[in-house]
């Protein structure tokens, strides 16, 4: 049976990493590269017997995932984040999937908000590539929205069962994690050259809002469709909005 690796990349993710770890149980060895915590997050690791380490030259998520996977030692790489949580159906796909040809296989996310599960606003289904061989692919360079890069070309598959996504605890939590996310994006973009306006933050708040509340079908979510429509909006009109001041910040 081939080896397979859970990795993480944390910060201060002491409320939700002991459900993450226990969901991993099944798995060969698991890996987390802490950036700087300062709650308990590394000591719940190992008592959850992770290979714990520490690197706090941030320089964005894509950097810091394929840090963490390069410390891996099994066959396969499981990238997942410590407020995501693995189903028994997708355990069961995920032991299959590493007794097949090599492939870059996604997972469905299934989004937990506010009290209920997201099945519209743009975020369901939501798959993203999470199992690789190892050195078989990398993460890109990117600060934010970070890519894994299939350069070998292995054939790109589909798991079944969902990995939970438990995003936001409250409206404070989701402000603090688009700031976090705003800056990253912002500084990534203003390091490229890329101008922008307030009225290009205002139009793409609006389209955002838009797009996810009618044309995603976000109102078939309820209550908490519309709430995360505006909390997106709110959080992409921020992003542009710290580009444009990024822009005019003295450069000496």
């Amino acid at each position: 049976m081939p080896s397979i690796a859970a990795v993480l990349i944390v910060k201060n993710e002491a409320k939700k990493l002991p459900e993450c770890l226990e969901s991993l149980g099944w798995v060969d060895e698991i890996i987390v590269l802490d950036s700087g915590s300062t709650d308990s997050t590394c000591r719940i690791a190992e008592n959850f017997s992770a290979k714990v380490y520490t690197n706090t030259d941030w320089q964005g998520f894509g950097i810091q995932r394929e840090r963490a996977a390069q410390l891996a030692t099994s066959d396969w790489i499981f990238m997942i984040d410590a407020d995501e949580r693995v189903t028994p159906e997708l355990k069961k796909s995920i032991l299959d999937a590493v007794q097949q040809v090599p492939a870059i296989w996604f997972v469905n996310r299934l989004c937990w908000c506010f009290g209920r599960f997201i099945k519209h606003s743009g975020m369901h289904p939501d798959w993203v590539p999470r199992l690789y061989p190892r050195n078989q692919a990398v993460f890109d360079a990117t600060r934010v929205h970070e890519r894994l890069v299939n350069n070998n070309k292995l054939p790109e598959k589909k798991l079944s069962g969902y990995l939970l996504h438990y995003v936001y605890d409250s409206i404070r939590h989701q402000q603090q994690k688009a700031a976090h996310y705003a800056e990253e994006w912002a500084l990534q973009r203003a390091q490229a050259g890329k101008p922008t306006s307030l009225t290009s933050a205002s139009l793409h708040a609006l389209g955002c809002f838009v797009r996810m509340y009618l044309l995603r079908a976000g109102f078939l979510d309820g209550k908490q469709g519309f709430l995360l429509a505006l909390l997106l909006a709110q959080s992409t009109f921020n992003k542009y909005a710290e580009l444009w001041n990024l822009n005019r910040r003295p450069t000496h």
